[in-house]
């Protein structure tokens, strides 16, 4: 059974469309990484696939039910949203916000099950935030904060988890760190659907990619068949070579193409 399904997702606002027929799966054990130039339509695409935001054409499924058909709660169990924006209403303690992973479970603050407290100490640990479970979150850094959030996905221990730029604020260590603990997931069976800007990461660890263009995706497949310079090219209107380094293939950027 496929966990995240869409098929010919389109939507437009103001008469201007913002993913045109856009399809693609995901299944379990992969990272897949979603890539493309700021405003070619990855957060709508996710927010459609999601059942977020109404489609104007085309549909999609989670693990095979219609996402029209699935309520909030049902939804949240099958899948972990990460999304761009994370507002806070007030400056809840660090456990507290990681906990709010649970709820689709039942759980409520101060009242978490053996299985609930289990979830949030690994998703805490995941992130490295052990020692920050007290810390009031108006008190963290953004990246620190950027951790917290994820943990609260985490928390919800589904078998895929949507993340929309989930290490734009982290510095490099904590970026490979949450790319790896990705790949790790992966590994074991979960996926990971990722919008990131940062095409090394992209390349070093994700599974597959997604190309997204001008509201399209333009290609779909693993990293060393669609990473291509006239690809770059196209896609980023970057001019960039790509050298195997050791068995791993790595991007030099030289500038606008």
């Amino acid at each position: 059974m496929r966990l995240l399904e869409a098929r010919s997702l389109g939507h437009a606002v103001a008469g201007r469309s913002l993913v045109r027929d856009a399809t693609f799966a995901m299944d379990e054990g992969e990272l897949v990484a979603l890539i493309g130039p700021n405003g070619s339509g990855k957060t709508t695409l996710l927010r459609l696939a999601l059942g977020l935001i109404p489609s104007d054409a085309g549909s999609a499924a989670i693990g095979g039910t219609p996402v029209k058909a699935l309520s909030p709660v049902e939804r949240a169990r099958r899948i972990a949203y990460l999304p761009q924006a994370r507002p806070l209403v007030w400056p809840q303690p660090v456990r507290d916000i990681v906990a709010l992973g649970r709820f689709a479970y039942g759980a409520a603050i101060g009242r978490l099950s053996a299985s609930d407290e289990t979830a949030v100490s690994g998703a805490i640990a995941a992130c490295r935030l052990e020692g920050f479970e007290e810390r009031a979150a108006d008190t963290l850094s953004g990246g620190e904060l950027s951790r917290v959030h994820l943990a609260r996905a985490l928390a919800a221990d589904t078998p895929l988890v949507v993340a929309d730029e989930p290490v734009a604020a982290l510095d490099p260590l904590y970026q490979h760190q949450t790319m790896q603990l990705f790949a790790g997931m992966a590994r074991e069976g979960r996926s990971v659907l990722t919008v990131i800007h940062d095409l090394d990461l992209a390349l070093r660890y994700a599974t597959r990619i997604l190309w997204m263009h001008e509201g399209r995706i333009v290609a779909d497949g693993p990293p060393r068949e669609t990473f291509t310079e006239q690809r770059l090219c196209e896609v980023f209107g970057i001019s960039a070579k790509l050298r195997d380094n050791g068995g791993a293939i790595r991007l030099d950027i030289a500038g606008p193409a």
